[in-house]
């Protein structure tokens, strides 16, 4: 091994800490998290099935967390801890040197990596512009999978999103389904009450020969229900009224927005009127509206409509 190469990586890695230096700063000013996902993380995506599946080539740019060492790189794998110097600057000098370095050991959940093993040799990589390294790949499987930046909240709510498929089915009985996902978690055993009601509901029509099956029951909840109020907030363009919320956070809000509608008046008023009565009572006023996409768009989250 040469000296030149030992200065080399060296300076590298005095360029890697700047920028992780960097990154710190900004992300304090923009209220962001600045750190690798935890893997602990992911039990709350409920996996539900492990899987050996070899050394092969994986994206880099898809490795996002670690199982131990997420608070010692930033979330762009740069080192942040000087005790780190020592094995960072014999990784790359290894690589300089021509020397094959082994396989990283990683978890696969969704289209995203956690290193179990070899966050040195991923954090060399990224520096390098590496598209590809070679991992010994576990794969977990999960119902919903994470997206990178995903919060713990986020992954909590997934967590409670594959529960409420899994008892729903609704995967089989409506295959095409919108995802539903809330902005806070709790919110999906009311979904299921929503289900329930409508089943009790068909129950009740005449002439029904046999029970409602629970299929049956959210088959016409999700098309009779829930789809209608997603097409009529599509259709009055409602969504841009509320940056920041999803469909599901609507769709509960305008449903409570319909019952209280139809006991003042003392008929069911439907799902348009509902929906239009909630976006014009109950959005926020335009300056707070441009105050809220203003903070996503800081945080890289931009939506330029008003």
């Amino acid at each position: 091994m040469s000296v030149h190469t030992i200065n080399q990586a060296k300076t590298e890695l005095e360029r890697a800490r700047l920028l992780a230096d960097v990154h710190d700063f900004l992300s304090v000013l923009r209220g962001m998290n600045n750190e690798l996902t935890p893997f602990d993380w992911v039990r709350h995506l409920a996996p539900d099935g492990e899987f050996q599946r070899g050394v092969q080539p994986i994206p880099v740019d898809h490795i996002t967390g670690s199982v131990d060492r997420y608070r010692e790189f930033d979330r762009y794998y740069l080192p942040k801890e000087k005790y780190l110097d020592d094995r960072w600057v014999g990784v790359r000098r290894a690589q300089l040197d021509g020397k094959e370095l082994p396989p990283i050991e990683v978890y696969k959940v969704g289209e995203l990596y956690f290193v179990k093993d070899g966050n040195h040799r991923v954090s060399v990589a990224r520096r390098q512009g590496q598209a590809y390294i070679d991992a010994s790949v576990i794969e977990l499987h999960v119902t919903v999978p994470p997206s990178e930046g995903d919060t713990l909240k986020d992954m909590i709510i997934k967590g409670e999103y594959a529960h409420f498929l899994r008892d729903t089915k609704l995967d089989e009985v409506s295959p095409h389904h919108k995802d539903i996902l809330f902005t806070k978690p709790g919110r999906y055993a009311t979904l299921i009450e929503h289900i329930n009601a409508r089943r009790y509901y068909l129950d009740l029509k005449p002439g029904r020969e046999r029970p409602v099956t629970w299929e049956e029951a959210v088959e016409s909840w999700y098309r009779r229900l829930y789809s209608r109020i997603v097409e009529n907030i599509e259709a009055h363009d409602v969504m841009r009224r509320f940056p920041g919320r999803t469909e599901a956070d609507l769709y509960l809000w305008i449903m409570d927005h319909r019952y209280f509608l139809s006991e003042k008046y003392g008929y069911d008023v439907g799902s348009e009127r509902a929906t239009l009565d909630f976006s014009k009572k109950h959005a926020p006023g335009l300056y707070k509206r441009l105050g809220q996409r203003m903070k996503m768009a800081w945080r890289g989250k931009l939506e330029p409509r008003l």
